[in-house]
């Protein structure tokens, strides 16, 4: 491990990328410490304590506790990862949409562009709804002037958050959104283990089993592919003939990752979002809506299946592989090219898929179940829960993956065996 380590440290290019990336990460904790204007954090922490597992925990552990404190990244990064959501959803209803995301880097560019729209727009009815929330709690002091000073102040939070993340993705180590949701939960990890230690013998005794059972599912499934077997003919290409060759085309058990994880939750955070404008729901939305609750979690498994297999069909298109399979004079051997092959992909990937999705959704949320009716406290549960831990180990892979990648590249030994 310290090899490795060493010998990430010594390639130039990436160490800046490291360092750059752990920097934007400490801005990002630094901005999460800046309360709003006029708020008393006293009752606010009274406030969130008694909550216990409603689904304003599950959204203050998504802001790394920022939201708890009303502070200048209060929202996350949840509204952009909500306006993603939509913005894939309207792309398939959508033919304009659907055009731009055919034109490739191009429509892409411009999507991103829609998709920051709708965030500033989220980002601004959040904090408007989370600002009468606090208001009717006795924890903010409102009139019109600071109203409208907080709005501005957590939409250009959610903003400066956004453009972070890009910077991560672009001139840093891995996905830039998901690292931030990933150094929301570990901020909360050590409360999480104090209240570990501090807790009952069974807790003591068999969360740690949890844990690592979750972990070695992450990893084991996460690293898990199907190869396909590809042929490659000899061909002209001008006056030279390429030589034919054999190799393999890796799907993934999981080829979305963690992202469906984190757009379930996105999704079953909004309603209670939109309660916060109308008082009268807010009661039924907070019953039915606790996270720890059975309905909650099923509803959660059931979304997170769904995301596994938009988000799939969104990355893998087979029809576009068999396109380009054809096109470079590659084939399956025992399939025709072309349409067939296609359907030979799709088939083959909607098999992975549902072991995939299924295997996301029972590691997000059996351990909460064993948590809950284990006698485990609501501390331990927040932060050291199935959803987190999930994304915890899903991030850090992926990240280890491109690190992997940069050090391939320049002849190094990987550190994934």
């Amino acid at each position: 491990m310290f090899r490795w380590l060493r010998d990430a440290w010594v390639v130039p290019e990436l160490r800046r990328r490291v360092l750059f990336t752990g920097l934007i990460l400490a801005l990002y904790r630094l901005g999460s410490w800046v309360p709003a204007p006029g708020i008393n954090s006293e009752k606010l922490k009274d406030y969130f304590n008694q909550q216990g597992g409603s689904i304003l925990t599950l959204l203050n552990l998504f802001s790394g506790s920022a939201l708890s404190r009303f502070s200048l990244f209060a929202l996350g990064i949840m509204p952009y990862v909500t306006a993603s959501i939509i913005l894939q959803l309207l792309t398939v209803v959508i033919p304009k949409l659907e055009q731009l995301q055919k034109e490739g880097e191009a429509g892409m560019a411009k999507i991103n562009q829609y998709t920051r729209y709708l965030t500033v727009g989220l980002a601004a009815a959040q904090s408007l709804g989370y600002a009468y929330l606090f208001h009717r709690q006795g924890a903010l002091e409102l009139n019109g002037g600071r109203l409208v000073l907080i709005v501005i102040t957590l939409t250009a939070g959610t903003t400066l958050l956004m453009w972070m993340g890009e910077l991560i993705t672009k001139r840093g180590v891995g996905n830039g959104i998901s690292l931030l949701i990933f150094a929301s939960i570990l901020a909360t990890a050590p409360a999480g283990v104090r209240a570990w230690i501090n807790g009952g013998p069974m807790e003591k005794l068999f969360f740690p089993i949890v844990g690592l059972g979750v972990i070695v599912a992450v990893v084991f499934i996460q690293e898990g592919q199907r190869r396909i077997p590809i042929q490659y003919a000899k061909r002209m290409v001008g006056r030279r003939q390429t030589a034919g060759g054999s190799t393999y085309m890796p799907l993934r058990v999981n080829m979305a990752g963690v992202i469906p994880v984190i757009f379930a939750a996105a999704v079953l955070a909004f309603p209670p979002t939109v309660a916060q404008f109308f008082p009268a729901t807010q009661g039924f939305i907070n019953h039915h809506f606790r996270p720890s609750d059975p309905p909650y979690l099923l509803l959660e498994a059931f979304l997170i299946v769904v995301f596994t297999y938009f988000y799939t069909a969104v990355q893998f298109n087979p029809t576009d592989q068999a396109d380009n399979l054809r096109k470079y004079g590659g084939y399956i051997p025992g399939i025709r090219p072309g349409h067939p092959t296609a359907q030979y992909l799709d088939r083959v990937l909607t098999r992975l898929t549902l072991p995939g999705s299924l295997y996301l959704a029972t590691v997000a949320v059996a351990p909460s179940l064993f948590i809950k009716y284990g006698g485990f406290s609501q501390a331990t549960s927040r932060a050291l829960g199935g959803t987190s831990v999930l994304i915890v180990v899903g991030v850090a892979l992926d990240t280890m993956r491109q690190m992997e990648s940069q050090m391939m590249m320049r002849s190094y030994e990987g550190f994934l065996k």
